[in-house]
């Protein structure tokens, strides 16, 4: 028999409403309803919960967590450790993201990410290969000898990997990718992501057209806004239809360039949180490596030997304290892109939002935006409480 429970809090925020003084139904791994506390059915247990119950984060860039970087490590285990790294930061589903790398170690990926796929790893939603066709241009902390153009067998790879994982992201750039390879990709269910591009505006909407609808950590590692180039950064803002991740950690994007993207984007996407996160996250270290690289740790900055970003020391219920608290969004709002933006953006119906059919992935957070407790499909998967 399935199990059937509740959960109550003084506040309950389902992704697009708050609602008081009311409990979640779980049934299984999935939420049957969300009810007046007092309409919990007889027989029904009830968990009491302070603070406010909302939509478990999903995160669609993640490198690394607890030490382990995707990159260095292509197994189920190395999959079920990073997610298991950002659960007590509450994100519930994310997608382990390889850097540019080997075409080896990019089928060891695939490979890993089908096999976490049927262990059920908890959080795992798919995988995002960030690369290898990029701009070198705009490479950021990506290694030059790996990036390359997308030839008819890297198509045709990306296409068999979709039919076998739950959900695939590939960031590229137009510099190496085609627009008819975009529209392939996207028409066989890979969403395309346009970054580490030097890309014109008029090009990059071309890629819209053709089955990109995403932009990958917007600001970062692209063509810029300028008087008479609008620049990739300018075509994610100015078109509807391009979702874009942010990394809001305040050193990847100044909080009033964030500010006015939020004002000036055209909808229906929207701008979405990213942590584009590295190993470092849950552990105490102060360095580590990528592509044989050392990348340095120190004062929330991720950097190789020249000062380059690379990553981000960045958790998800950071990035939301920093949305609401430093650019002075709504909490809603702020939830909404850490959970139902990124989930629409990625197309994961039953991730994102608390309602009928949902997964029950769940976070407790504190009046103070501290997590609390978290579910994945029903289970609990973290509690700061003894």
């Amino acid at each position: 028999m399935m199990q059937r429970f509740a959960i109550s809090a003084p506040r309950i925020f389902d992704g697009v409403i708050w609602h008081r003084d009311a409990a979640i139904l779980v049934r299984g791994d999935g939420i049957e309803a969300i009810v007046p506390k007092g309409e919990v059915p007889a027989g029904v247990t009830i968990a009491e919960r302070d603070g406010m119950l909302v939509p478990g984060f999903v995160d669609l860039q993640v490198n690394g967590g607890a030490g382990v970087m995707l990159n260095d490590r292509q197994d189920v285990d190395a999959i079920r450790t990073i997610c298991a790294a950002h659960a007590p930061f509450g994100t519930t589903a994310l997608l382990p993201t390889l850097i540019t790398d080997t075409p080896e170690i990019t089928a060891r990926t695939v490979e890993a990410g089908v096999a976490a796929a049927e262990a059920k790893v908890p959080g795992f939603a798919g995988l995002h290969l960030e690369g290898p066709h990029l701009s070198l241009a705009r490479k950021g902390a990506h290694d030059p000898k790996l990036i390359r153009p997308m030839e008819d067998a890297d198509q045709a790879f990306l296409i068999a990997a979709r039919k076998k994982l739950p959900a695939l992201l590939s960031t590229v750039a137009p510099e190496s990718v085609t627009a008819a390879r975009m529209t392939a990709l996207s028409e066989a269910g890979v969403v395309v992501s346009l970054g580490h591009s030097d890309t014109s505006f008029a090009t990059a909407t071309a890629c819209a057209a053709a089955g990109a609808t995403m932009a990958t950590h917007l600001f970062n590692a692209m063509s810029q806004i300028g008087n008479r180039e609008a620049g990739l950064a300018g075509a994610v803002i100015d078109n509807g239809g391009l979702w874009a991740g942010l990394i809001a950690d305040g050193i990847h994007v100044d909080p009033a360039t964030i500010g006015i993207a939020l004002r000036a984007k055209t909808g229906p996407a929207k701008i979405f949180l990213v942590t584009d996160a590295m190993s470092t996250i849950g552990t105490d270290m102060k360095s580590f490596t990528l592509n044989g690289r050392t990348i340095r740790r120190e004062n929330g900055r991720l950097t190789l030997a020249d000062g380059t970003l690379a990553g981000a020391d960045l958790d998800m219920i950071s990035a939301v304290r920093f949305m609401h608290r430093k650019i002075g969004l709504e909490l809603g709002e702020a939830l909404r892109m850490a959970s139902l933006y990124p989930a629409d953006a990625m197309r994961l119906a039953r991730h994102g939002r608390l309602r009928a059919g949902s997964r029950a992935d769940m976070v407790a957070l504190s009046d103070n935006i501290e997590v609390r407790r978290a579910w994945i499909g029903g289970e609990e998967v973290f509690s700061a409480v003894a």
